[in-house]
């Protein structure tokens, strides 16, 4: 059985990425969990909760659906009156409250207005900001292999997520940006049984793989399994030399993983 704050950090990953806003949003199951989640116990739960629904009202088509979606809006009304929520929180809620409430005719761009960096809306004390490789894992077969692999990426100080997709042999990591591809192949070598590729897009738009230089130093590691590390929204890494783009993200949105998680969401809620 998942628990709320498995289910609710994967799902906030899938809305990370823009192909699969529509689909979650779409689906019968996400949008009714999401909003019995906002009223969960959990910070933690509260938080990737809010990054989600922040992420999904990204795509304007999405914030109409969202604001109708029965509860919704009488919930982020009850989170922002709620006692004791942390400054993070409360600015995160009244954030997605505001953004779901402005009516759907923005203003026309403005030279001023074009050239104004977007807001960061994940309130946070680092400066850094998170990327995201999409690797290729020839060796990725089966279940132990995606154990050995998870062992390795775990111990990697600076991993924020990661998710596989077993079918293309392939696990897309998020990491801070102080962490480079080649740190996260040197790790996942010292299996010994696994070896890695990255997959980036040529001038044309194919995808290749490209080997990652293996170095011999030694990977700064946690001494213990990490709290979940904070995301930034500059992701994708912006080089062109490495634009990484996951092809297979909408289909998995759409597949056995999200509807287990619809299926949490509507099912299993005990506390």
């Amino acid at each position: 059985m998942r628990d709320a704050l498995s289910v609710v950090t994967q799902l906030r990953d899938l809305a990370s990425e823009p192909q699969n806003r529509e689909v979650i949003v779409q689906d019968q199951g996400c949008l009714p969990g999401l909003v019995l989640f906002l009223d969960h116990k959990s910070p933690e739960v509260l938080f990737a909760t809010l990054q989600t629904l922040r992420y999904l009202a990204e795509m304007p088509p999405n914030i109409l659906t969202m604001k109708n979606e029965l509860g919704m809006m009488v919930s982020l009304e009850n989170l922002l009156g709620r006692d004791g929520l942390s400054v993070d929180l409360t600015s995160l809620a009244k954030e997605v409250y505001d953004v779901l409430r402005t009516p759907l005719n923005p203003r026309p761009a403005t030279p001023e207005r074009a050239g104004r960096k977007k807001p960061q809306f994940f309130i946070n004390s680092s400066n850094k900001k998170a990327k995201y490789v999409t690797l290729h894992i020839q060796e990725l077969n089966s279940s132990v292999q995606r154990s050995l692999c998870e062992e390795a990426l775990l111990k990697v100080k600076g991993v924020i997520s990661f998710t596989f997709q077993m079918a293309s042999k392939r696990c897309t990591v998020r990491f801070r940006a102080d962490l480079s591809a080649e740190t996260l192949a040197t790790a996942i070598a010292a299996t010994n049984v696994l070896t890695v590729q990255q997959v980036v897009k040529n001038e044309e738009g194919d995808e290749v793989l490209v080997p990652l230089k293996v170095s011999g130093a030694e990977v700064q590691q946690n001494t213990a399994l990490p709290d979940y590390l904070p995301e930034e929204e500059d992701s994708p890494e912006k080089d062109l030399s490495r634009a990484v783009s996951r092809t297979t993200a909408k289909e998995d949105s759409s597949g056995s993983w999200l509807n287990a998680a619809a299926g949490f969401l509507t099912k299993t809620f005990y506390w």
